[in-house]
């Protein structure tokens, strides 16, 4: 766009509308839509389905299994370090630009991660914040949450307590499984929304935002990637240091 003079000027970029911006900040969490493409979604199907195939080998380092009772979640961290397909994920203008309208221009990434749900014994990821694990200050990242599958309430969409991203809760250890977190108040389930997405949808949600997903009791499998975006000088409050820019950190989009 040029003015009257010649000059050009920044044409104003939007990837969410003044509605849907708002709506993220009044309640912690934003349903997007299917962003993917489907021959991008059948590439990163296959390379995810590889990267756990070599995980349940023991051939990855960042593999973790969470599991409570007879069920369990598989994690895989920083998928983006092992696998160039997920790497090349984390600068979609598609994902970053959505990002860019929430949190600005400057984005690095705090960390990815893969969480696969398998058919009819796929354990529940309890209520919880994230920063609770974090402890990121400001406390103010934002995950956009992918899925390679067609999601419901039954085999694990995401589930959102609107308006819950405005103060912190206390956590404490799950009793079943101690790496995970549970409230420690009880919360009005009734008040949940649930975001049912098709395969290659996203939801964004608040670093503050209470969140879980159901157990998979279905015989479909659900296939989740998050990556976890925050703004370039943000602190670590249990490592007491700033999260300095690097591989496992890079900065993703930079607009001086």
């Amino acid at each position: 766009m040029q003015t009257a003079n010649g000059n050009e000027t920044a044409v104003e970029r939007k990837a969410l509308s003044e509605e849907q911006i708002n709506s993220f900040w009044t309640n912690g969490y934003l349903k997007v839509g299917k962003i993917l493409e489907d021959d991008e979604i059948e590439l990163l199907r296959r390379e995810y389905d590889g990267e756990f195939e070599r995980a349940r080998n023991g051939h990855h380092p960042r593999f973790r299994s969470h599991e409570i009772g007879e069920t369990r979640v598989l994690q895989i961290m920083q998928m983006c370090e092992y696998n160039i397909h997920f790497r090349r994920l984390l600068y979609n203008d598609r994902i970053l630009d959505l990002i860019e309208d929430l949190i600005g221009p400057n984005i690095q990434l705090f960390h990815d991660q893969a969480l696969f749900k398998p058919a009819r014994h796929g354990g529940p990821a309890h209520w919880h914040q994230d920063n609770a694990y974090w402890r990121c200050s400001p406390p103010n990242l934002v995950s956009c949450w992918l899925t390679l599958d067609d999601v419901d309430v039954h085999n694990g969409a995401m589930q959102f307590l609107p308006g819950t991203h405005f103060r912190s809760v206390e956590h404490g250890r799950l009793a079943e499984n101690n790496a995970l977190l549970e409230l420690g108040e009880e919360i009005d389930e009734s008040k949940a929304v649930v975001v049912p997405l098709p395969a290659g949808g996203a939801t964004l949600h608040h670093c503050q935002t209470l969140h879980h997903t159901a157990p998979n009791k279905t015989d479909r499998q659900r296939r989740a990637f998050a990556i976890h975006f925050m703004t370039p000088g943000t602190r670590s409050l249990r490592e007491m240091k700033y999260l300095e820019v690097s591989f496992e950190q890079p900065v993703l989009r930079m607009r001086v």
